[in-house]
């Protein structure tokens, strides 16, 4: 049953539909989908690769409602978590309504926005350039030939450009998407802005804090798992987590000395799953090994990778 929306909808104008976010890793795919919907549900990180499912997030206006898929950057995988990855964002092209591709003003065009856009032409569907960190060029004349560039390439149904991080003309991106979806009702509540569940954001909100805390050799090789969590009698929620790693010495390093490193990915975690839930939590973290969990179709299937 569609519910009663929130506002009043003109049903002869009204519009909803689904939008694909698609790019390499790391050019803001993840920030740009936070800040259109005001909330923080995909995790981010300065480190590639840092989205490997595909997040659904819903933003709901008086005109529109809009179903982005934040997914996977697109690369060469080198394991098979990485072909999972690159499987579920190319998948969802041929799903959604239109597509916001993407790109880092501050990066040369390469092979990887080349083989995107290979990818784009098969779908036959409108695609949105967002032109993304404009607050990191020095020069904002830089943004015409960059915008020139791709235009030759590639038949945009538009471009803007954007930042994602400082919110900086995503109206302008937001009113571009819209002109591509179909007339429609409203099908997700007003208060709806994911299609995960909470075990699994607070999975990702410690993995974040993972990843920003350990060293280079260390984000691509950590998973994490609830294994538990209950609301108390006083209202507080405990939180029992384990971040899995592929070797010894890996584990070694989350620890850190003396528990050090891992007692502050809990603290700086603990901080963002509060203001998720809205309550104190009690954050339980282990650290387990679980060798070449990459590579291993059972283990990936346990950690939701896989159908």
């Amino acid at each position: 049953m569609i519910p009663e929306p929130r506002f009043q909808i003109d049903p002869k104008t009204h519009k909803s539909g689904f939008v694909a976010v698609i790019g390499r890793p790391n050019v803001g795919k993840s920030t740009l989908i936070n800040s259109l919907i005001g909330q923080k549900i995909a995790i981010m990180s300065d480190k590639p690769q840092t989205t490997r499912t595909r997040i659904m997030c819903v933003l709901t206006q008086q005109d529109a409602q809009m179903v982005f898929l934040d997914t996977p950057g697109i690369h060469k995988p080198k394991h098979k978590l990485g072909e999972y990855m690159v499987k579920a964002a190319e998948g969802t092209l041929k799903e959604v309504d239109a597509i916001i591709f993407v790109v880092d003003a501050t990066e040369k065009f390469g092979p990887g926005e080349q083989y995107i856009m290979e990818r784009l032409q098969a779908t036959n569907k409108p695609v949105v350039l967002a032109i993304n960190k404009l607050d990191l060029l020095e020069d904002k004349e830089q943004l015409l030939p960059i915008i020139t560039s791709y235009n030759g390439k590639y038949h945009f149904a538009a471009t803007v450009p954007i930042s994602a991080k400082e919110e900086n003309n995503l109206d302008g991106l937001l009113t571009e998407i819209k002109k591509h979806l179909p007339k429609g009702p409203q099908y997700y509540p007003d208060d709806m802005v994911t299609d995960q569940p909470e075990r699994l954001i607070v999975a990702e909100l410690i993995r974040e804090k993972a990843l920003l805390l350990t060293r280079e050799e260390i984000p691509h090789a950590i998973a994490v798992d609830i294994e538990e969590m209950k609301a108390r009698d006083n209202g507080d929620m405990y939180v029992r987590a384990t971040i899995y790693v592929e070797r010894e010495s890996q584990k070694g390093i989350v620890i850190g000395k003396r528990g050090s490193l891992l007692k502050e990915i809990g603290a700086q975690s603990r901080a963002d799953i509060q203001m998720l839930l809205g309550c104190k939590v009690f954050l339980d973290l282990w650290v387990k090994v679980k060798k070449d969990w990459r590579n291993r179709d059972n283990i990936l299937k346990d950690f939701g990778f896989q159908d």
